[in-house]
C-alpha cells in the first residue's frame, strides 16, 4: 500500500512516529504494510519510488526543518499529487476556512487520479463536503476523515458503525476543547479575558484564537457531521454561528446557581443548524469540562448515546488517520 504524505506538521510526524511504532502488528493483524512513497512540505519534496525511509525522514525533518534535505536527488514534478502513483493520498496541511486551500486543491487532484484520500484538515469538507463526496465516487474511491471531529476520539465511527442499523434523527455535542476549557474555567470564577490567557498559556489556545473563540472551528465540525451523518447537504455558510467572547462572568454565576453551565453547544437535526453558547444541566451528559469534547446522538430505536473523549492532540489525531487507513485496506479487501 502506497502513500504520498502532504502537510508535516505535528500531526504528520505523529502519523510517521505511529507507522514506525506498528509496522509488524499493522501486518499481522489487519495485513497492511505501508510503503511512504513520496513526503511533501512547504519546503519540497521527499520521493522514493521503493519507499522512504521514516526514521530517517523524521530526523530529517526535525534537524532540517523540511523534508526536502532527505537526499541529494532533486525532482521536479508537474503535479507531484497526481504524478507520483500511490494507493492513499494523506492531505495533512493545516486548516483555511476561508478558501479551504491548500487542502482543498490537494484533494480533488488526489480523487481525480483515483487516490483514496486520508484527511484531518476540516477546511475542505466545511466549504464543499457534498462535492468532494461526489468527486471521489465518481472516480470509486474513498474520502475519509476521521480525525476532522473529535481527533482521536472516534465521534464519526461511533455515529457510522455502532448506530448502525438505526436512524440518527438528532445530534447536540461540545465540539471545541478550547472553548469549553474557557468556559469551565470562568466557572471557577475568571473573567474571560483571564480564562484566554491561561488557556494560551497551557497551549490550549493559539496566539490568535478567533478560530476557536468566535466558533469557526466547532461550527465546521458541524457541518462535516451533519453532512456524513445526517445526509444533509451543508457547507459552513448554512451555520447559524455564534462565539463566546460576549459570555460574562455574571451569567456563568447566574447558571451554576440554578444546576446549570453554559457551554458553546453545536446542534443538528432536521430544522437545525447551529453553534451558539447554550445553557445545559450539570447532570447533562455533554456536560464535560475542561479540553474534552462530547456528544449526544438521539436515535429512534436506542435512544441517546453519548460519547466522550479528548477533541485534539497530534497523537491522538494520528491514530485517527491510523482508523481510516485500516478501513480502507478493508475495502480493498472486500
Amino acid at each position: 500500500m502506497r502513500l504520498i504524505i502532504c502537510g508535516m506538521g505535528v500531526v504528520g510526524q505523529s502519523f510517521i512516529k505511529l507507522l514506525v511504532d506498528n509496522i509488524n502488528p499493522l501486518y499481522k493483524k489487519y495485513g497492511i504494510r505501508p510503503r511512504v512513497v513520496a513526503c511533501i512540505d512547504k519546503g519540497g519534496i521527499a520521493y522514493s519510488q521503493t519507499g522512504l525511509d521514516l526514521e530517517k525522514l523524521i530526523m530529517v525533518k526535525k534537524k532540517f526543518g523540511t523534508v526536502s534535505k532527505y537526499s541529494q536527488n532533486k525532482y521536479s514534478f508537474d503535479n507531484p499529487i497526481e504524478n507520483i502513483e500511490s494507493e492513499i493520498f494523506l492531505e495533512l496541511t493545516p486548516t483555511n476556512l476561508v478558501t479551504g486551500e491548500p487542502g482543498l486543491s490537494n484533494i480533488i487532484s488526489a480523487l481525480r487520479t483515483q487516490k483514496n484520500v486520508i484527511t484531518v484538515n476540516k477546511g475542505p469538507l466545511a466549504l464543499s463536503f457534498p462535492s468532494l463526496i461526489e468527486l471521489a465516487n465518481y472516480n470509486n474511491v474513498l474520502l475519509r476523515f476521521s480525525g476532522t471531529v473529535g481527533g482521536g476520539t472516534p465521534i464519526l465511527e461511533f455515529a457510522k458503525h455502532c448506530l448502525k442499523g438505526d436512524k440518527i434523527t438528532s445530534f447536540t455535542g461540545i465540539l471545541n476543547g478550547t472553548t469549553n476549557y474557557i468556559l469551565t474555567k470562568m466557572t471557577e470564577g475568571l473573567t474571560f479575558e483571564e480564562a484566554l490567557s491561561d488557556a494560551k498559556i497551557k497551549g490550549y489556545a493559539e496566539t490568535e484564537p478567533s478560530l476557536d473563540v468566535n466558533g469557526d472551528d466547532a461550527a465546521a465540525k458541524l457541518v462535516i457531521m451533519a453532512n456524513w451523518i445526517m445526509g444533509r447537504r451543508v457547507t459552513l455558510k448554512n451555520v447559524d454561528k455564534t462565539g463566546i467572547t460576549a459570555v460574562r462572568l455574571d451569567e456563568i454565576k447566574e447558571a451554576k446557581k440554578n444546576g446549570k453551565n453554559i457551554k458553546l453547544i453545536a446542534k443538528c437535526d432536521n430544522k437545525n443548524l447551529y453553534v451558539k453558547p447554550d445553557l445545559i444541566l450539570e447532570d447533562d451528559p455533554i456536560c464535560v469540562n475542561g479540553t474534552l469534547n462530547a456528544v449526544s446522538f438521539e436515535s429512534e430505536h436506542s435512544g441517546k448515546q453519548t460519547i466522550i473523549g479528548k477533541g485534539a492532540g497530534g497523537m491522538e489525531t494520528a491514530s485517527s488517520i491510523l482508523r481510516d487507513l485500516i478501513e480502507i485496506k478493508e475495502n480493498f479487501s472486500s
